[in-house]
């Protein structure tokens, strides 16, 4: 037990600055999501810089290239929470239609299964087909948040569960600390835009 400690003592020592960035603005980011606020977004694309160069440090490469669609994505889901919505206006929470979530579970399938032979085979990359799926997934629920799908908080459950076990592995404590305060956060973001769109349906009723 006392090596564990030791351990997580000298990641504490040797975690960077640019760790440190990513971290806060993460968890800033995730919290602002859950509120539907939009400066989301931006704060998001501070926190997927830094991870650019934590996971390219780490070997973690599909993460890395997960972290560059993120600054892409985020610009494209800042607009659309802006002018997404009927006549360019806000967009509102709604729930994954079955053909949207069918085609987006193919995509992960053959992402996953493409980018973890590609990885395990041409590259250093460790862990490539367990990176090579969570980088899939997230990126499915990346587009559902874009999209203001209510379900991308459950998806995001799903794979945090997994990036905490896998950034425990690679010795990314904060990291992995991080993660969690996600899945505390997505819980809180699910029942919060589920409640956001009742009151929306109830008002469209009434009106």
């Amino acid at each position: 037990m006392s090596d564990f400690y030791t351990s997580i003592a000298d990641a504490l020592q040797a975690m960077s600055l640019i760790e440190v960035i990513g971290v806060i603005s993460g968890i800033a980011g995730v919290w602002l999501a859950a509120r539907q606020n939009i400066w989301t977004w931006p704060v998001s694309i501070v926190s997927v810089t830094a991870y650019v160069f934590v996971f390219y440090d780490a070997r973690l490469y599909a993460d890395m290239g997960l972290s560059v669609f993120y600054i892409i994505s985020s610009v494209y889901g800042w607009y659309e929470w802006l002018y997404g919505g009927k006549g360019h206006t806000e967009r509102k929470v709604t729930k994954v239609g079955q053909r949207e979530l069918w085609v987006l579970i193919t995509l992960v399938v053959l992402f996953t299964g493409g980018l973890g032979y590609f990885l395990d085979n041409y590259t250093d990359a460790d862990l490539s087909y367990t990176d090579s799926g969570t980088t899939a997934v997230s990126l499915m629920a990346y587009w559902m948040m874009a999209k203001k799908r209510l379900e991308n908080w459950l998806v995001w459950l799903a794979v945090d569960v997994v990036y905490v076990g896998v950034y425990l592995y690679k010795e990314l404590y904060l990291t992995a600390f991080l993660y969690f305060v996600f899945l505390i956060l997505a819980t809180i973001g699910y029942f919060d835009w589920k409640r956001d769109m009742e009151k929306e349906a109830v008002a469209h009723v009434t009106s």
